[in-house]
């Protein structure tokens, strides 16, 4: 072997095990993980990479964490409303007390209801809001202290229909669309500080939250649905991988900008409904 060559395998193996330890340390909060979905998903991507991870929801996740004890032994859940301004106070006290830091915020908690504008009803609307929106407000305020410690990440889950609008999402849509303007406000206020604030914005993920609408797609509906969809539908591993890039530190000179993922805007979804 030349030195040349050498020094290209180790840059290699450098390489990857940056990438395999880029949490090695590190705290991540994951608001509504589940083992199917994005959440989960996100769990499971950062723990490989070293991460300790403390997970917030209504329920507790039993095999989620099973799975995760297979890759870390620092799993860490609280129940949490993230409606509740005062519940999320004390969870993120909780997480702190276990930890000790808190170094990268997952707002994946969300909700959605589709169907037709006008028979939406104020009930769903304001849930949908307060659960897409207002519980991203009451994360990111009770852990922005502690985030600011470290120069922390903020990563916030949003969606493609707050790019593109989509027939039957008109809540969800909204409520992701200010979801948008949230990381947009909060990176440009929080930059001097030191903490990043970013999102994604998937298209349609396979996961259980998504089964009710494309069960029973017309063929001419999923055509549609294939079209803005160039790459295929994805999968919640393909989410979690770009979050695991933008909430490492190789993505340190990013802020402020939500990605979109798998979808082509010029294509619009067809009318879904539940």
């Amino acid at each position: 072997m030349t030195t040349e060559q050498s020094q290209q395998t180790t840059s290699v193996r450098s390489e990857s095990l940056t990438v395999n330890s880029r949490f090695h340390g590190k705290v991540v909060v994951i608001t509504g993980p589940s083992l199917h979905g994005i959440g989960g998903a996100i769990a499971n991507r950062v723990a490989e990479e070293g991460a300790s991870i403390a997970m917030l929801s209504d329920e507790k996740p039993d095999d989620l964490i099973e799975r995760l004890k297979t890759r870390t032994t620092n799993v860490y859940w609280t129940a949490c409303d993230v409606t509740d301004g005062d519940g999320v106070e004390a969870a993120t006290e909780a997480c702190e007390r276990e930890f000790g830091k808190v170094d990268i915020l997952i707002n994946n908690a969300g909700v959605q209801s589709a169907g037709p504008f006008m028979e939406m009803d104020e009930q769903k609307w304001r849930r949908i809001v307060e659960v897409n929106l207002l519980g991203v407000l009451h994360m990111s305020q009770a852990m922005l202290p502690h985030l600011q410690k470290g120069k922390g990440v903020i990563v916030n889950i949003s969606s493609c229909t707050a790019f593109a609008g989509t027939a039957g999402l008109a809540a969800y849509g909204a409520s992701k669309a200010g979801l948008n303007g949230l990381t947009e406000s909060l990176a440009v206020e929080y930059a001097e500080r030191g903490v990043r604030v970013v999102g994604v914005a998937p298209a349609l993920v396979r996961t259980p939250m998504i089964a009710p609408y494309v069960e029973n797609v017309t063929s001419e509906d999923w055509e549609a649905i294939q079209k803005c969809h160039p790459l295929g539908i994805g999968l919640p591993e393909d989410v979690a991988s770009a979050v695991a890039f933008l909430a490492s530190d190789e993505a340190r000179w990013i802020s402020g900008v939500t990605l979109p993922l798998g979808w082509m805007p010029i294509w619009p979804m067809p009318f879904l409904k539940s």
